[in-house]
């Protein structure tokens, strides 16, 4: 049994019997010890009674001295009618009295009940404001937003770096929330939803929350997913109790994270109704947002990686207007991200954060502050007092590549195939114009799968590739495959993934860039999501059986020829792939300024060529 339940069930017996003691005591302060009638003569001819109240049918009193169990309140039934005589007699005070058993009901049973109804309730109440025993569910109307006052929230737009754009975007909200009557003084009016558009991790989030910062205003902070409940009608009434907030505390922003959760097209899938609980709640937010007046000073923002999926009713002019990309960082935003996240790390003096941003295309925000923090840990375990370069190199090899597995110990043939197909990597890369560096190789095992790995350091972010530099990229791929098969005559499993690789950018060469002169200059096939990628259902074919088998034809060309040409480069310089293999086996990992001397022994390549030009010089 949940700690929670036990707690509840525990109150729930307290307070029964609480409720039980209460009636007991209280029915002790009316209840008085009943005598016989007999008794209450003798009492009376003895003048022990001290004055009686009479009653239609009993006779109540109070004795001089105490009965024997230590009361002095009695009762009794009434008998004779000339009672009265005899206590004028012995001169005993008496009086008439009428009882009534509702009032004594009323006292001994009601009230207690009462006030156990109102402690219950009070409980209840401080129970549901901090969200237990029943607070979730009394409160299952409720918004679950959170809200951030003015002074809470404490990131503003210098701890957002790396999304000018959408920065610059942004500053117009706050400006608009600072100063309305600047804004409309033209006539124009502030959109009514901006949405930010962009894959995970790229600051969305922190782009939402440094606008509240910002603008000093009230913040609705609430997930998608916290609308819908397994109760019917739940969202729709949570929608409007958000909604219905955010305007008593106008000026405010209400952001919805995950908006995708709840603004998923509707009709679309299996059991896609209307009586869908997401469709009504969906609903509910169509007409809160056509029902507000954004000059109130009320501005929603919504966030999802996922645009392709919402309803085109949620995204139509006079709904979320405006729609901004927060994109994967260039360098410079990389530089100026990497700058934020290690405000706090004690750096190298001589550590240029530009080389950091260089080594990391394609990291988000949040991939960066990872390789912070992985690098400061990297720096503690070897007790150093400087966090150095090469602590971020060892954590990018970690997240990139995977944990290093020093227990796999791999047999002599295995390092030696590993050790060629690495090398062979870096030597086709060194050979050929226009691919990016490599920074290091090694033979140590990584991750779930990876035997060795190379690392290439791109020199800059690239937006357009040529078919040359596409062709030369396969061509390194396929170069430790073509390593094995030259040294070793046989191929190995250690290509798996490079072979994939290499087929799917001839796959999109031929069928999404019109690169293959017998299929001209036609796409067929679309590009794929490219915030996660297709959504799990098989896309339909729009093309031939003959195209699809010229697809393949082609696909399976493009493959051989960069085969080939890693085949003719590596053979060509079969003695500096052997010699670096070797230098590999006995040091288990190359760097950079350790790889330079073979590349330079090449006899073909914009290294070797670099050498000569300097012997000759």
């Amino acid at each position: 049994m949940k700690k929670q339940t036990r707690f509840n069930l525990i109150f729930v017996l307290i307070a029964i019997l609480g409720v039980i003691v209460l009636q007991q005591v209280m029915s002790g302060f009316v209840q008085d010890t009943t005598i016989p009638y007999s008794q209450f003569q003798s009492l009376l001819h003895d003048g022990k009674v001290s004055q009686v109240v009479i009653t239609q049918d009993r006779i109540m009193g109070q004795l001089k001295d105490p009965l024997p169990g230590g009361q002095k309140n009695f009762v009794t039934n009434r008998v004779d009618e000339k009672l009265a005589d005899a206590l004028n007699q012995a001169g005993v005070k008496y009086s008439q009295a009428v009882q009534s058993g509702f009032l004594s009901a009323v006292f001994s049973w009601v009230v207690p009940m009462l006030l156990f109804f109102g402690l219950w309730m009070l409980f209840m109440r401080y129970m549901a404001s901090r969200g237990g025993m029943g607070g979730q569910f009394m409160s299952i109307g409720k918004s679950k937003a959170k809200v951030y006052v003015e002074n809470e929230s404490k990131v503003t737009f210098e701890d957002v770096a790396g999304v000018d754009e959408a920065k610059d975007e942004l500053i117009e909200v706050v400006n608009f929330l600072k100063e309305p009557k600047k804004y409309s003084r033209l006539g124009g009016k502030m959109p009514k939803g901006v949405l930010l558009v962009g894959p995970p991790g790229t600051g969305k989030t922190l782009l939402a929350k440094a606008v509240a910062g910002e603008a000093h205003v009230p913040f609705f902070f609430i997930s998608g997913s916290d609308f819908v409940e397994m109760f019917v009608g739940v969202g729709a009434a949570r929608v409007r109790d958000l909604f219905e907030q955010a305007r008593q505390r106008a000026p405010a922003i209400i952001f919805i994270d995950e908006l995708d959760a709840v603004g998923r097209a509707r009709g679309v899938g299996i059991g896609g109704g209307g009586h869908d609980e997401k469709e009504q709640t969906l609903n509910q937010l169509l007409t809160e947002l056509d029902g507000f007046d954004s000059s109130t000073g009320l501005v929603l923002l919504g966030a999802t990686n996922r645009p392709e999926i919402l309803d085109p009713a949620l995204l139509r002019a006079g709904r979320f207007d405006r729609q901004i990309l927060v994109d994967r960082p260039d360098k410079r935003g990389r530089e100026a991200i990497l700058r934020v996240h290690t405000r706090g790390l004690t750096l190298a003096p001589h550590l240029a954060l530009e080389q950091i941003a260089a080594l990391t295309p394609g990291f988000t925000g949040a991939d960066l502050a990872n390789l912070c923090n992985e690098a400061a840990l990297a720096a503690t375990r070897r007790e150093a007092d400087l966090v150095e370069l090469d602590d971020f190199t060892a954590a990018m090899e970690r997240i990139v590549a995977g944990l290093e597995r020093k227990n796999r110990l791999l047999n002599e043939d295995e390092r030696r195939i590993v050790a060629h197909h690495e090398m062979g990597h870096a030597l086709v890369a060194a050979a050929l114009p226009g691919v990016d560096p490599v920074h290091k190789i090694s033979i140590i095992p990584r991750g779930i799968g990876a035997l060795g790995y190379t690392l290439q350091r791109p020199t800059e972010d690239r937006f357009l590739m040529r078919r040359e530099e596409l062709e030369a990229k396969m061509t390194v791929l396929l170069g430790g495959r073509a390593a094995e098969q030259v040294v070793f005559q046989h191929l190995s499993t250690g290509a798996s993934d490079d072979l994939a690789k290499a087929t799917d950018i001839a796959r999109s060469m031929v069928t999404r860039y019109g690169m293959d002169d017998a299929l001209g200059s036609v796409a067929y096939e679309a590009e794929q999501n490219r915030f996660l990628g297709p959504l799990g259902q098989q896309e339909t074919r729009r093309y031939s059986e003959q195209t699809a088998h010229e697809i393949d034809e082609a696909i399976q060309r493009l493959v051989a020829e960069a085969l080939q040409r890693a085949l003719s480069i590596l053979r060509e310089n079969e003695s500096v792939l052997l010699e670096g293999a070797q230098n590999l086996l006995e040091h288990e990992t190359l760097d950079e300024a350790e790889l330079h001397p073979f590349f330079a022994k090449l006899r073909t390549g914009p290294i070797a060529e670099e050498a000569r030009r300097r012997a000759a010089g």
